[in-house]
């Protein structure tokens, strides 16, 4: 007899856990999951240790530390031309518990929510959690295009929500501005909640923009904008996120949090609050970006070498290769075959389709990793070409 859940029977063991597990056996390279493997700046940890020694150590209010409130506010405020204030941000416990606060409070049982594929993957069991239907717009390579009509298609009057991850994980792609206007125009002429997952919204190349879809017209008081710490300073392990939305959807955003997690830790909120004055200070999200453009294109630039073409990422820290020519199955057994064979992980991206199938071509890699361990993986991949 089993007694798990049949909500959560069918979800089985995450694909970062599997090729994380895998590399780990085989001392390989990890370019799978997208953890940085450097340390956190200095200023960070310093922050964290004050607020520590502070003692700012109980619980924090629900909606989190006011100094943080202000902090995200002022943020968004100077660099996504947004007017918010402190009341419209509520910190959480990392961009996933925000994701799933999010629709746990915003979507009824029946409601049917857009998702784009390839996706996070804990978009699909926060829609699932919360009675609601997934509905899916395939991305498709090289360019990842949005149709306007493909994508209107998918919306009626059963549409509660649509969830944008821009930049986009797993892609690299970043939503143009006449994509985002396509969207912001279907959510007003469906009445449609749009929530932007913008956990990567400094780590963006080249020619590229980060567009806020709660600055366009009409969609303020319809947006709920996601972000977090992790990817921006290197501290996923902190699980420090927030939503910033109007009052009537932050009141369910809240209802939702207040029985999952209540709040966040309080130090790292004290901490946080001091890192977005710094940052501001020392031009740091600038400087993230360059980082990440070089270790972008040190690893381009091998995959191309060894015969895995890669489809350019405008924004976060992951690249896609075609594997369509290499002779494997799928996404699977070649990420498993580089891993133990070669020593270098990847992750297989069919885990982030309805359809594994629609995945089995493409391999996702990350570059959130120290000079080194990039060295170390060119080294490994060209002597597996050889």
């Amino acid at each position: 007899m089993s007694y798990m859940a049949q909500r959560v029977s069918h979800f089985g063991v995450t694909i970062f856990t599997e090729m994380t597990a895998l590399a780990q056996k085989h001392q390989a390279v990890n370019l799978g999951q997208g953890f940085p493997d450097f340390p956190a700046p200095d200023f960070v940890k310093e922050a964290a240790a004050r607020a520590v020694h502070n003692d700012i150590n109980q619980y924090a209010p629900r909606s989190g530390l006011p100094q943080l409130r202000e902090a995200v506010a002022n943020k968004v405020n100077k660099h996504d031309n947004l007017n918010v204030t402190a009341e419209d941000v509520t910190i959480l416990h990392g961009a996933t518990e925000s994701i799933f606060a999010t629709i746990m409070g915003l979507v009824d049982p029946g409601d049917e929510v857009i998702l784009f594929e390839p996706y996070y993957d804990s978009y699909i069991p926060s829609v699932e959690f919360a009675g609601g239907i997934p509905r899916f717009y395939t991305l498709s390579a090289p360019d990842w295009h949005i149709d306007a009509a493909e994508l209107e298609a998918l919306f009626n009057d059963k549409t509660k929500m649509i969830v944008i991850n821009t930049p986009h994980n797993p892609t690299g792609k970043v939503y143009s501005h006449e994509e985002l206007q396509l969207i912001a125009d279907l959510c007003q002429k469906y009445d449609v909640i749009a929530v932007v997952d913008s956990v990567y919204e400094h780590i963006v190349f080249d020619d590229a923009k980060h567009y806020t879809l709660a600055t366009f017209p009409g969609m303020k008081e319809r947006t709920v904008t996601i972000s977090s710490l992790g990817k921006t300073f290197s501290v996923t392990g902190w699980k420090l996120g927030w939503t910033i939305a109007p009052p009537d959807l932050t009141q369910g955003i809240v209802s939702g949090h207040q029985f999952i997690t209540f709040c966040s830790v309080a130090p790292l909120q004290a901490a946080a609050a001091e890192m977005f004055a710094w940052a501001e200070r020392t031009g740091y999200y600038e400087e993230l970006a360059t980082m990440y453009q070089k270790k972008r294109d040190f690893l381009l630039e091998i995959l191309n070498d060894v015969g895995l073409p890669t489809i350019q990422p405008k924004g976060t820290y992951f690249a896609m290769v075609d594997i369509s020519q290499l002779g494997f199955a799928n996404d699977v057994e070649f990420c498993r075959y580089l891993t133990t064979q070669v020593g270098v992980a990847a992750i297989p991206p069919s885990a982030f389709y309805q359809n594994p199938a629609d995945g089995a071509t493409v391999a996702r890699f990350t570059f959130c990793k120290t000079d080194e361990a990039l060295q170390e993986a060119a080294v490994r991949l060209r002597n597996w070409q050889r």
